[in-house]
């Protein structure tokens, strides 16, 4: 009963932060989602700040997030038609190339940081460098994950310090991609919005008005034999079971992958399942809304949670060397989106651009919210290629088998080696962007039909 009244009490915060997000302009300017308000109301009522919620609502908060991750991951590409590598390649091989730059370059240069400051004048831990890419490609859920992989490196301070992370790139997600967004506006960067078309107001309240409505979900299966569902989130269940017994496999294996999180595994047990419904035609049940509704229910309630179970001494104990990875880290992807994008995109370059920055310091669903705001009919080509890009980059970067696999080579390689590894893959990107023609030295910023 106690974990249920916890979960009672993790909704109400969710309606407060909602509420508040509906009537307070500050945070419809900023486009904060209600997650993040509610986790920081209830970060200040725990016991970092007011001790205001009981003990035992934290500690049944506290295991959420590391458990949420695996249902975020495991329904990404369920109910998604895997298309062929050339389809795939010919519209979203220009935005792969710009993500795993920016991707990469989060680990380039955040090691870059470690080694010749952090490291000298602070005396971190020379895995504090993967809590950029964790934190801000990966997200809360990413970050929740590999706690016990950063705790098993002698690292204890690294999930919490991930977690700070992710809040602070989610922020600068919205925040700075809303500044990005409104300077493109002005200067004319934007394909079809306009400084006379503004943002609807009803986007920034959130409240959807009758004309605007849309359905969630559709039934696939009747009710009668099993709620549609429950069906949806018990094919989320065997994609979850696979990824648990191919981790078990790989601890079999070898004492390392005891560090492994599960949730990469959880997202391949996906790509399982949907591969083989769709060889036995039993795909046709799936609803991709369903499961978005299911990762999107996960996703609210694990970046509550997280947030509101940050160690504030941990953070203030480490503050310098977190301003700093976090400043460059943000920098980094700044110059991703104003310097690179217009010279790796030919065509709709700010949408591109934006929605990569989206996705790069929050998550994929503030990527595709900020394409919204500026693409809000899917007009231009972004929303098809990012998908696309998604369905490679995924596995490997933003929580992928790369992310999960960095604080290990880190550890036994060493940070040079790891510098040397990011920079090889962020030029071997450039040079496929490059000579297939997507580069450009002089680009127009200004958008010409």
């Amino acid at each position: 009963m106690e974990f249920l009244y916890s979960i009672c009490i993790l909704s109400i915060f969710l309606l407060i932060g909602k509420a508040l997000r509906a009537n307070i302009k500050l945070l419809q300017r900023l486009f904060l989602p209600s997650s993040i308000i509610a986790g920081f109301i209830a970060l200040s009522l725990g016991p970092y700040g007011a001790n205001f919620i009981p003990e035992w609502i934290m500690n049944n908060w506290q295991p959420l997030p590391g458990i949420l991750i695996n249902i975020v991951f495991a329904c990404l590409f369920l109910g998604v038609q895997i298309p062929g590598i050339k389809k795939i390649w010919n519209s979203g091989g220009s935005q792969l190339c710009f993500g795993v730059i920016a991707g990469m370059g989060q680990y380039f240069i955040a090691l870059l940081v470690t080694i010749l400051v952090l490291v000298p004048l602070f005396k971190v831990h020379k895995l504090f460098a993967c809590i950029v890419e964790i934190g801000f490609s990966g997200g809360h859920g990413t970050a929740a994950g590999m706690k016990d992989a950063f705790r098993g490196y002698g690292f204890e301070a690294g999930g919490d310090l991930a977690l700070m992370s992710a809040t602070v790139g989610i922020t600068t997600a919205v925040v700075a991609g809303m500044i990005l967004i409104n300077i493109a506006i002005r200067k004319g960067y934007c394909a079809y919005l306009s400084e006379k078309k503004g943002i609807p107001s009803y986007k920034r309240k959130g409240l959807i008005p009758k004309p605007k409505r849309f359905s969630i979900a559709t039934a696939t299966v009747a009710s009668e034999a099993i709620e549609p569902l429950s069906f949806h989130f018990a094919i989320v269940g065997i994609a979850i079971a696979i990824g648990w017994a191919m981790l078990s496999g790989l601890q079999a294996i070898h004492v390392e992958f005891d560090k492994f999180p599960l949730f990469p595994l959880a997202m391949i047990g996906g790509l399982i399942v949907q591969v083989i419904s769709s060889k036995v035609k039993i795909d046709k049940y799936y609803d991709k809304q369903s499961f978005d509704r299911i990762l999107g229910f996960s996703l609210d309630i694990l970046v509550l949670s997280a947030i509101a179970g940050i160690k504030l001494d941990v953070f203030v104990d480490n503050l310098w060397p977190f301003v700093i990875i976090m400043a460059t880290g943000i920098a980094w992807m700044v110059f991703c989106a104003v310097f690179l994008a217009p010279r790796m995109f030919k065509k709709f370059w700010f949408e591109r651009g934006i929605t990569e920055f989206g996705m790069q310091t929050g998550v994929t669903a503030i990527g595709l919210l900020l394409l919204r705001v500026v693409d809000p009919l899917y007009k231009t080509d972004t929303a098809r290629a990012f998908g696309f890009k998604q369905m490679i980059y995924e596995p490997f970067l933003g929580g992928g088998f790369i992310t999960a696999f960095a604080p290990m080579l880190v550890t036994r390689l060493g940070v040079w080696q790891s510098i040397g590894i990011s920079f090889s893959i962020m030029l071997v990107f450039f040079l496929i962007s490059f000579f297939n023609g997507w580069f450009t030295a002089k680009p127009e910023r200004e958008y010409k039909d």
